[in-house]
């Protein structure tokens, strides 16, 4: 006896279907429509990984990687030996360029290790490289301490965060002469308490 096969997107004729059983029919139809979806989505293979492609541009490089599969970022390193002297900073490349798409940017952000430990930041922290940027990443690192630091080739001096972002090819900006009173408003820096 072959099943009967219940179009779901009509599903009030089975309240109104003769006896108790119609709606009970529908509800065994569409676990087995189920069934077979699941049965014929093979997930064997899927990773929703996507593919960022970098160039090694200095054979001092470091290859990038994450950490933990549960980083928000991955680390560059330095390429160079160099001392920062105390509250200056150093421009010190990576060795590493990075092929973005359109609408994603990588954000340069300082290690939290660094920053606690000696005071080393990303000055322009967040950093941004555009998607149209093809040169060698290169970190602006300042050391904000009182004494010199000294950075080693092949340390770990940044973190890198690839994210999606609305670039200019997207977005019109357009002057107008009020902005829209929201519940914040003007008040800014403190206003919610320290």
């Amino acid at each position: 006896m072959s099943e009967k096969h219940y179009d779901l997107r009509d599903y009030k004729k089975y309240f109104n279907d003769d006896g108790k059983n119609g709606f009970k029919e529908a509800l065994s139809s569409l676990e087995s429509q189920i069934k077979g979806i699941q049965d014929n989505f093979d997930m064997s293979n899927y990773s929703p990984k996507k593919s960022l492609e970098y160039k090694i541009v200095n054979p001092l490089a470091t290859t990038p990687r994450y950490n933990y599969p549960t980083d928000s970022g991955f680390d560059l390193c330095s390429t160079e030996s160099i001392t920062i002297p105390p509250l200056s900073r150093a421009l010190i490349g990576t060795g590493l360029a990075f092929n973005l798409p359109d609408g994603t940017e990588l954000q340069i952000r300082s290690r939290s290790g660094l920053a606690a430990k000696y005071g080393i930041m990303v000055l322009n922290s967040s950093g941004t490289i555009d998607c149209g940027y093809t040169g060698e990443v290169k970190i602006v690192l300042f050391n904000s301490s009182q004494e010199p630091f000294q950075v080693e080739r092949g340390m770990k001096i940044a973190q890198a965060v690839y994210a999606h972002c609305m670039n200019g090819k997207w977005v019109e900006l357009e002057e107008v002469d009020e902005i829209e009173n929201k519940d914040r408003n003007e008040k800014g820096f403190g206003s919610t308490g320290l």
